[in-house]
């Protein structure tokens, strides 16, 4: 049996850098939704905090969009 390196260095390089980008994506969410924490608090209208709450939408979709992507390919096989 012959071990592919290669092949296995860009499989590792490739999932490290998804899983970054999907946390990163996640923290961009929760920083949207303290963002429109912060402007209803402090007062702002709903018009105001609607933009984060687009944002933070958008993030949390991007990451269930991978993580279901992912499971399709583990299911399929």
């Amino acid at each position: 049996m012959q071990i592919k390196w290669a092949a296995l260095a860009q499989t590792a390089g490739v999932s490290l850098g998804i899983t970054l980008a999907v946390v990163l994506v996640f923290a961009l969410g929760i920083f949207a939704l303290n963002r429109r924490d912060s402007v209803v608090e402090s007062g702002g209208s709903a018009a105001k905090a609607f933009p984060a709450l687009a944002a933070a939408t958008l993030c949390f979709a991007a990451c269930a969009g991978v993580v279901l992507y992912g499971i399709s390919l583990i299911a399929n096989k």
